[in-house]
């Protein structure tokens, strides 16, 4: 500002005056010179006066910036209480504050303009129904009336939510629930997952669930595993976007330690001691009733049947090792096993003796609902080659990662395989297959799938399912696959063969 006003108001020798007199002649204008010496001519007194005062004015320096009007309006009307005309308890605290702004609570906009006793009280006791809302909550949900903006914890959100609701303040629901999205992680998804379910935000219940969905199988703890309730784990075991690691046995093993903590929420140990710990504690339960019962059959055990209904058992059971700790444990019913024992049998026949190649088309709802779910964590970049343990029908699938490439290959002959292996001609596969990487949180930082497939394989052949970009590849990556290897069986088949048993 100074420079300016030093272009503007200092005059060069021999210019013309700018301060808007009219000298009437060209000499009128040259006589208000500056003398160096500083002496100043005469009749220039009051004009050269006037011009230095207003060039000191421009030259002072600028005073401190003002308190915002938010600021001022926060401080004075809300902490300080002045020209307070209400007073709202609550909790055996109270509050100082203004109908003006309260009125932008729904529940006090409703509250004053109706013919409640209340719109003509002065001092107004709340009562607090909601066990969440404590008196810190009340304050940031009662200053936020006063202010533009507010800053929200993690650790107080629930709260901060459950005031906001009841006092139907919808810009401060609104950003408690964005708030949670961010703020997922292993200690918070379950109590926000349910907060949101009570205060009807279910955008953060979506985000909670998904995060379950990617981390209960690949970033396991037992503090999670001790929050999860039973509804809950329900729909994560239910789901075909769980990200299974390595296969459907290993969820199995994850709702045998989930349960386990369910039913001794006191223990406390590490993430590899608790399998042996479960294993341990419920043989004892099996030596101490002496009976032929399964342990979701008993009283202690029956609330959690719900759950391990959804395991996918026909891929459990398709393998030696696993079959055998499944019977061993006797936690599931032996008629779940009988029925399912049956159907993989029927399934191998209908493979081997009619000739079944394998899905014919895309059936989202039998994808979703009985495909073979499994996972590989790739802790680094290189090349790998890996197939899943179990009895697939024959086809003996080889999964390829090398130079940012997913090959899949149907291998018959060109590499040993531990189970019998298809010779037809062509075998199909219904497939999806999803990859990810995570931040330390949990976060998915990137994600691709093909969505379902088709895919048809002659001998030893292969396919590329997935070319990947390098910018796309963090490491440790985790790979995800839904397979179905047969095809539904036909409704008419499954009742005709009481009809066709004797043939």
């Amino acid at each position: 500002m100074g420079s300016l006003s030093s272009r503007v108001l200092r005059r060069r020798p021999g210019l013309p005056r700018c301060d808007g007199a009219a000298g009437g002649d060209g000499g009128g204008g040259r006589g208000g010179k500056r003398k160096r010496g500083g002496a100043e001519g005469p009749g220039d007194s009051d004009s050269d006066g006037e011009a230095e005062r207003e060039e000191r004015l421009l030259n002072t320096p600028r005073r401190k910036k003002l308190k915002s009007t938010s600021k001022y309006i926060y401080q004075t009307l809300f902490l300080n209480g002045e020209n307070s005309d209400i007073k709202i308890c609550a909790l055996g605290e109270e509050w100082n504050l203004h109908k003006i702004y309260l009125c932008q609570s729904g529940y006090f906009s409703s509250m004053f303009s109706g013919s409640w006793k209340e719109s003509s009280m002065n001092v107004i006791e709340l009562e607090i129904p909601d066990q969440n809302i404590d008196i810190e909550a009340l304050q940031v949900a009662f200053g936020s009336l006063y202010r533009d903006d507010v800053l929200i914890k993690p650790s107080r959100v629930v709260a901060l939510l459950a005031a906001a609701c009841m006092l139907q303040l919808d810009g401060l629901i609104q950003q408690c629930g964005e708030t949670m999205k961010e703020t997922i992680n292993a200690k918070t998804v379950c109590g926000y997952y349910n907060s949101a379910g009570t205060y009807g935000l279910d955008s953060v219940k979506k985000k909670c669930l998904e995060w379950l969905l990617n981390n209960l199988m690949t970033h396991q703890s037992v503090e999670l595993f001790k929050e999860l309730s039973i509804n809950l784990m329900k729909q994560l075991i239910s789901s075909s976007n769980l990200f299974v690691m390595q296969v459907e046995m290993d969820v199995y093993t994850a709702l045998k330690k989930w349960m386990f903590l369910q039913l001794v929420p006191s223990w406390n140990g590490s993430l590899k001691q608790l399998l042996a710990e479960a294993d341990a504690w419920f043989a004892k339960r099996r030596k101490d009733f002496e009976s032929d019962i399964a342990f979701l059959e008993s009283e202690q055990g029956s609330a959690f049947l719900p759950v391990f209904t959804h395991l996918r058992l026909q891929y459990i059971i398709s393998d030696l090792a696993s079959a055998r700790i499944v019977e061993k444990d006797s936690l599931i019913p032996s008629e779940w096993l009988s029925s399912v024992y049956k159907q993989q049998w029927f399934a191998m026949l209908r493979a081997e003796q009619d000739n079944d190649i394998g899905p014919q088309e895309i059936n989202k709802e039998e994808l979703e609902a009985n495909s073979m779910r499994c996972g590989r964590k790739l802790a680094k970049d290189g090349d790998y080659c890996w197939r899943w343990t179990g009895f697939n029908f024959g086809f003996d699938l080889l999964v390829t990662y090398t130079n940012r490439y997913i090959i899949f290959k149907r291998n018959t002959l060109n590499q040993p395989c531990s189970g019998s292996v298809s010779l037809q001609p062509r075998r199909n596969i219904a497939f999806r297959l999803r990859l990810a990487s995570f931040d330390s949180s949990g976060k998915i930082i990137c994600s691709r799938t093909t969505g379902y497939r088709i895919l048809t394989l002659e001998k030893d052949q292969e396919e590329v399912v997935m070319n990947l970009d390098s910018r796309l590849l963090i490491f440790p990556l985790y790979i995800c696959c839904n397979f179905l290897y047969t095809s539904p069986e036909k409704k008419a088949d499954s009742e005709a063969l009481p009809d066709n048993s004797e043939t």
